[in-house]
């Protein structure tokens, strides 16, 4: 079987299911495990490198207005692929490609493929669509394996939190310029961390709000997670963010309890991995819990010295 996966997510559960020599092409954006940058790219954003976080959300919603998509399917290489299998989403038009962006190249295939389109809308969904790609590859064994082991995971850490009483409120900002709160499964993540998402709802879109919003919401852990970020990418354009005095009201940002997550392998991505930013996520709401290094390392504490805020004006 040739496979081709255009989603990152897709990309790690199809290793993680062993198949590395099946797998010909991936995205751009398909980066774990490090064998998966080896495997060639017929995916790539139009979204210039250098843009903003403000620049990017305004194109986003230009080509959205417009019906155009912001992905370039390469349509030579994806023909002399020739794969059999080629996985993508139906979910997020930002994130990665959708059968929409295939359709014309999959109009030239003398031998047209299956194709596998995911869309996850909570976790329930992510850990089926896991099974589901299992079954389509004839590994289900392997994929019910994998399941086994995030179940496992995720009883390790309830058992973990068994004796901390505290919920904390929590505001998970899934892009900072503008502001966007997690949704889909991100509010269900912070219930399993032992946290109350105050913005967010489980199943939905992640929407836009506003600096009122948040402050209002008086949180008492503020998860910074831009999607597609890095900790410290993160933690550094949070520290550059402009923000009114009353922001550092919030009781969070009052107690020092603001934190950056590795949001581009942990958070953003349906895949296997949520289950570590779970774990990450548990440990930045209650510093006491066990928690394995790689849940650790996921997660850094931002520190607001030097920060200057600013009066509003009327």
């Amino acid at each position: 079987m040739r496979i081709v996966s255009l989603l990152p997510s897709a990309t790690e559960v199809l290793f993680a299911l062993g198949f590395d020599r099946e797998i010909v092409g991936v995205s751009h954006e398909c980066d774990f495990p490090a064998r998966a940058k080896t495997k060639r790219a017929v995916i790539h954003s139009r979204l210039p490198h250098d843009a903003s976080p403000a620049e990017i959300d305004r194109l986003v919603r230009d080509y959205v207005a417009r019906g155009e998509s912001l992905y370039a399917v390469d349509s030579d290489v994806l023909e002399a692929l020739a794969p059999d299998l080629i996985v993508t989403q139906d979910l997020c038009h930002v994130c990665a490609a959708s059968p929409d962006d295939l359709a014309s190249t999959l109009a030239r295939f003398r031998k047209r493929p299956e194709v596998l389109c995911l869309n996850p809308q909570d976790l329930g969904d992510v850990w089926r669509d896991v099974l589901w790609m299992g079954e389509e590859t004839l590994r289900f064994p392997r994929a019910q394996e994998l399941l086994e082991k995030v179940g496992a995971r995720l009883g390790e850490i309830q058992k973990d939190l068994d004796g901390e009483s505290e919920r904390p409120r929590v505001v998970l900002l899934e892009w900072l310029q503008p502001f966007y709160v997690g949704g889909h499964w991100v509010p269900e993540m912070i219930q399993f961390s032992g946290g109350v998402d105050v913005l967010g709802k489980a199943g939905t879109r992640s929407r836009r709000v506003t600096t009122e919003e948040i402050i209002e919401a008086a949180p008492d852990v503020l998860l910074i997670a831009p999607c597609g970020y890095r900790k410290d990418q993160a933690a550094a354009e949070y520290l550059s963010l402009s923000l009114p005095d009353e922001w550092r009201h919030i009781p969070a940002v009052r107690t020092g309890r603001v934190y950056a997550l590795d949001a581009n392998s942990y958070v953003s991505r349906p895949s296997l991995r949520l289950v570590t930013g779970i774990a990450a996520m548990a440990k930045a709401m209650h510093p006491g819990m066990r928690c394995r290094p790689e849940a650790v390392s996921t997660v850094r504490q931002i520190t607001e010295s030097g920060r200057r805020f600013h009066t509003a004006t009327a």
